[in-house]
């Protein structure tokens, strides 16, 4: 029997649930005690919630979260404002209505589909997930807006082109890594890869305005072939790095910044860069 699913709406907050996310959403981001706060009404609210996702809307977008095993999709849903404020701040600032942005280690979507309603119908977003499971997620949430700027690519981004293997947390799955080994063999899968360059020539890409890259220290290993292969034509003018220094086997600030790079924020978890021209 094929197994349908529920459509969006259907797991709306309700009940104390709904006054906790209403109450965490709002709470400040500067404010240690708000944060403390958003902590014990969150771990309650999952409690409450018994494996069961969420559907609610955020950065102008609709999507389906599912808190258990992925600190995005916890952040996301229960405090939305504490999530990579800056970072979306200057985003919003950069993003033309025509513009291309990478989101590399997308998760549930939430850059891509934040950077789609802010820029508007003209815009080319692709969101690279290798996880299938947390791709699904992607998927669905890509769905259920009506922006038809995002395309979903089932993928890891690496040196290279070809096969390799995923590390997982199954604690946070939104850690998954091509250089971080993983804590048991469970954790391992074989996901196909390619590197930055053929993905962008592959989408027949003549500019990117803008990518966010998120794959838990493996940052170096993707910018250093890209930046050495790629035409100046095809160099990001923005950069959202996860900051990876102590994994990193290059000092890739340094890398950047010869390649005409600057670094114009840094916040606890990026590291953002921007170039002129």
């Amino acid at each position: 029997m094929t197994q349908t699913t529920p459509p969006f709406g259907s797991y709306a907050p309700a009940g104390l649930v709904r006054w906790i996310v209403s109450r965490t959403e709002r709470l400040p981001d500067a404010n240690w005690g708000a944060r403390r706060l958003a902590l014990f009404l969150r771990r309650s609210a999952i409690h409450l919630l018994r494996g069961r996702p969420l559907d609610v809307e955020r950065y102008g977008a609709r999507m389906r979260l599912h808190p258990y095993n992925n600190n995005c999709e916890k952040k996301v849903l229960f405090t939305p404002q504490f999530f990579d404020p800056l970072e979306r701040r200057i985003l919003r600032e950069r993003m033309r209505p025509d513009c291309v942005f990478l989101d590399i280690g997308a998760n549930i979507g939430a850059y891509a589909l934040f950077v789609a309603a802010a820029a508007g119908p003209g815009a080319r977003i692709l969101a690279v997930e290798p996880q299938p499971d947390i791709f699904d997620k992607l998927t669905y949430n890509i769905a259920q807006n009506p922006f038809g700027s995002v395309k979903a690519v089932a993928c890891a981004v690496a040196d290279k082109t070809g096969e390799m293997t995923l590390f997982v947390d199954p604690r946070n799955r939104g850690e998954s890594s091509l250089k971080v080994v993983g804590t048991n063999e469970g954790a391992a899968i074989r996901v196909p890869a390619v590197s930055l360059l053929d993905l962008v020539r592959g989408e027949g890409l003549t500019r990117i305005d803008a990518v966010k890259l998120d794959v838990e220290g493996a940052e170096d290993l993707i910018l250093e072939p890209f930046l050495r292969q790629a035409p100046e034509s095809l160099y990001p003018r923005l950069l959202i790095v996860e900051d990876g220094t102590d994994l990193w086997q290059t000092d890739l600030s340094a890398l950047l910044t010869r390649h005409g790079y600057r670094r114009i924020a840094q916040t606890r978890l990026n590291l953002i860069f921007e170039r002129e021209g």
